[in-house]
């Protein structure tokens, strides 16, 4: 399966009409007024963490350019990305990490003042599709669950993977009832002021959408390998951490868990076996089938071999710096 990558791109993104755009700049804010386009009258408040993302921002922005209020959490980029937000007639809130404490989504869910009770948090790099955008109009008029995990669908070098799903998360949520999971590494050097994989949480049932969430990079390879570099020093930590909690559900009780809850316990397991790096490319080229996405699918799942490998590496320098055996 091929994505159009022309799909969101087609038209300019419209300004909308009647919405407030602030900046909050430390303790100042200013408000002017923008117009607010009349399509946009989805009570989603869409969130967008973003850092130097001029190649992502307008896709994503005219994806979501339906909903009544985006909100773009940006962290003192040096490009055109504020710019773009605010001529999309978004929110921008400026957020500085300290070094400790809670890093961006966290921060955003818990200091931002949202006009709607369900929030929606969108990577620059994701598009919103038609038919997910429709299936999230109709989640939120529904009071079946307090949040909606969407499946991601990942576009690697031109091509939709189909190895690649399902890929739950967690992304839609009434925000009064939500969370992000703290993992304890927040203040890891080198990490970047963004959750890497730490997943939001709600008090109460999750549904799950069958449309896709595109992810669409245009910054390419490079920006791919230096992502996944820091992502490893993470994983890393976070290896650590899994190695030292119980596991908690025997295998047999596997299955009878959600498909979301189930992934967040295989990695207790995950952390705790040998051969990783030759069982990651097993799992994605055989298992998930990544040979069926061909000389790309091959690609994608040599580099998910070798970043395991990267976490590896890192997990024993680790261990060596704490004094404990591998």
């Amino acid at each position: 399966m091929r994505l159009r990558r022309d799909l969101f791109r087609a038209a300019p993104i419209a300004a909308p009409d009647d919405k407030w755009f602030v900046v909050c700049q430390d303790d100042a804010a200013e408000q002017v007024s923008r117009p607010r386009h009349s399509r946009a009258t989805v009570p989603i408040t869409v969130v967008l963490p973003v850092l130097d993302e001029q190649e992502n921002l307008p896709a994503a922005l005219r994806s979501v350019s339906w909903a009544n209020e985006v909100i773009v959490v940006d962290s003192g980029s040096t490009d055109r990305t504020t710019q773009i937000a605010k001529d999309a007639g978004a929110r921008v809130v400026q957020f500085r990490y300290s070094g400790d404490g809670p890093k961006k989504k966290a921060w955003a869910l818990r200091e931002c003042t949202f006009l709607n009770e369900w929030v929606f948090f969108l990577d620059a790099d994701e598009r919103v599709t038609p038919a997910l955008r429709d299936q999230l109009i109709s989640a939120i008029g529904t009071e079946e669950h307090a949040g909606w995990c969407v499946d991601r669908e990942f576009v690697f070098m031109g091509r939709s993977l189909d190895c690649f799903r399902p890929n739950w998360n967690l992304r839609l949520f009434r925000h009064s009832m939500a969370a992000i999971e703290d993992l304890g590494l927040h203040d890891l050097p080198g990490t970047g002021d963004n959750e890497i994989h730490e997943h939001f949480q709600v008090r109460g049932s999750i549904g799950f959408l069958s449309a896709p969430l595109v992810h669409d990079d245009d910054r390419g390879i490079t920006a791919w390998l230096a992502r996944h570099n820091k992502y490893a020093t993470w994983e890393a930590h976070l290896y650590r951490v899994l190695r030292g909690e119980s596991i908690g559900v025997r295998p047999w009780e596997l299955m009878a868990l959600d498909p979301f809850t189930r992934k967040r316990v295989l990695r207790r397991y995950w952390a705790r076996m040998p051969a990783r790096p030759l069982l990651r490319f097993l799992i994605w080229y055989l298992a998930k089938g990544g040979w069926r996405d061909g000389l790309v699918g091959l690609t994608f799942c040599s580099l998910m071999a070798f970043y395991e490998l990267t976490i590896s590496l890192k997990l024993r320098e680790l261990e060596a710096r704490l004094g404990i055996s591998a």
